[in-house]
């Protein structure tokens, strides 16, 4: 299928590994130039990035200047991709709430809601002119917070309804909004021993391994696997292209039938 979006301009925040990395290269391959953004810039976005901005998107400074970096890059966005979340593996506690601090709160919320809300606000005047479209990564925790750090859930949920506050703005200038909530993937959080995974591993007293494996049934996901990166970019890449046009407004879980209501 064509979609259509060869030419086309984008910025994807958080962007180096895992669901961002793979939303980059996906776009990349349909033609593309994107502007990739993380803290650290890898080899692999590297290779697929029109420009790649290494950049602290947890400040307003750092939301502000990748979007100006961007349009000065590939001269204008015509899609946004809100995909920074989650944060550093080693300042996420699997703690309860009364045993997690204020300051475990502040960074997820920064990093998870006000990010998106401040790398937004910058580049919706170029989006608004080349009637572009949003896209933004919440998860399933926003509707089912169990088993997440204390406060992601919440910060997930805020992001979700922030899309749905947009689309009802935006859709009357041309623009699409939508989000998109992933289940558990296959991405470095959980399959790098050294990051969450490992980290709920350790806290449940078995192996990284057993835990990836037996995930799927703890969780309930219908499809018995973990789903992938690349599963959600190729939905992030419809959504974007004018095949979607009629597609606004929404929060398109992808979890292989984890949550079961409909």
């Amino acid at each position: 299928m064509d979609l259509g979006i060869t030419g086309k301009t984008a910025l994807v925040t958080g962007a180096s590994r895992g669901i961002g990395l793979a939303i980059a290269q996906t776009l990349a391959a349909e033609g593309v130039r994107v502007v990739g953004a993380a803290r650290t810039v890898t080899p692999e976005l590297a290779k697929v990035a029109a420009a790649a901005v290494p950049v602290d998107l947890s400040t307003r400074e750092g939301a502000r200047s990748v979007v100006e970096q961007a349009i000065s890059a590939v001269g204008g966005i015509d899609f946004l991709v809100n995909n920074v979340g989650a944060g550093d593996p080693s300042g996420l506690s699997v703690a309860g709430f009364l045993d997690v601090d204020d300051e475990q709160w502040q960074t997820i919320f920064g990093l998870n809601l006000f990010s998106p809300v401040w790398t937004t606000k910058a580049a919706l005047p170029s989006i608004v002119e080349r009637k572009g479209a949003i896209v933004n990564i919440s998860s399933i925790n926003g509707r089912v917070p169990t088993g997440s750090p204390v406060g992601y859930a919440e910060a997930k949920a805020a992001l979700t309804q922030f899309g749905k506050r947009l689309s009802e703005e935006l859709g009357p200038l041309g623009v699409r909004v939508n989000t998109v909530s992933p289940g558990i993937t296959t991405s470095p959080l959980w399959t790098d021993p050294n990051g969450f995974g490992g980290k709920v591993a350790e806290a449940a007293g078995i192996g990284h391994a057993d835990l990836l494996a037996a995930l799927p049934a703890q969780v309930g996901i219908a499809t018995g696997r973990l789903g992938t990166p690349e599963q959600v970019a190729d939905l992030v890449a419809f959504l974007l292209s004018e095949r979607a046009a009629g597609i606004h407004g929404h929060d398109h879980v992808i979890d292989g039938g984890t949550i079961k209501t409909a």
